[in-house]
């Protein structure tokens, strides 16, 4: 079956044209019925196949779906709501963006799935700089493996200028322990979400994505 219809792109798309509060509130039924409710039921089946493969996922698709409703207290931008929708599926949903799982996004440019660890504090990004440097061998052969490449082809993020200097001889071998982000992400048209092998899809780039994921989530914990 198919999640979702061209009524949710249409939707997506109309609200980037329209993006107040009254023509949301006129148009809240559609919201609900073509995006809310297919996204919330898409997010189940996607914790549900992952849960076979990590049982400590125990999230709901409330764990994991962002609001709609965007912050604007603090943003120059003040239009009320996002013109995406997207979830965190991972131990511990949207909380936490450094667990092991995959974050997607579906809005009217196109779909994205991203993995690996985003958000890191200053310990966890020490712990995962040591675990690279005492683990090169295995971090190199991760993300250098043939379908980690033809799936998400490399490691992205923010660097530090300046690292720690028991990392400056390793930053020549591997440039990457100067990251302070470690995500990869794979880019789709926006049609994709309409496959009705959505989930099925989605699950082969988790699969892929899953042993770096660990080395990461692992490494965080020192």
């Amino acid at each position: 079956m198919a999640y979702f219809t061209k009524d949710f792109l249409k939707f997506i798309k109309d609200l980037s044209k329209n993006n107040n509060r009254d023509w949301f509130n006129a148009n809240k039924s559609r919201y609900i019925e073509h995006v809310k409710e297919p996204f919330e039921a898409f997010v189940q089946v996607m914790i549900d196949e992952m849960q076979k493969l990590d049982p400590n996922i125990l999230i709901t698709p409330k764990d994991a779906i962002f609001r709609i409703y965007r912050d604007t207290r603090f943003s120059k931008d003040k239009t009320p709501y996002k013109t995406s929708v997207a979830a965190v599926i991972s131990q511990k949903g949207r909380k936490d963006t450094s667990s092991p799982g995959i974050y997607v996004q579906f809005n009217a440019e196109d779909a994205r799935v991203y993995s690996g660890a985003y958000q890191l504090d200053k310990n966890a990004l020490q712990n995962v700089r040591e675990g690279i440097a005492s683990n090169l061998e295995e971090f190199n052969a991760l993300i250098n493996d043939r379908k980690f490449k033809n799936k998400f082809g490399e490691i992205q993020g923010e660097k530090n200028k300046r690292i720690p200097k028991e990392f400056q001889e390793i930053v020549e071998k591997q440039p990457l322990i100067a990251n302070k982000q470690f995500y990869y992400f794979a880019k789709f048209e926006p049609e994709f979400v309409l496959d009705p092998k959505l989930p099925k899809k989605l699950m082969e780039y988790y699969k892929v994505a899953r042993p770096l994921g660990n080395f990461l989530w692992n490494a965080t914990k020192g």
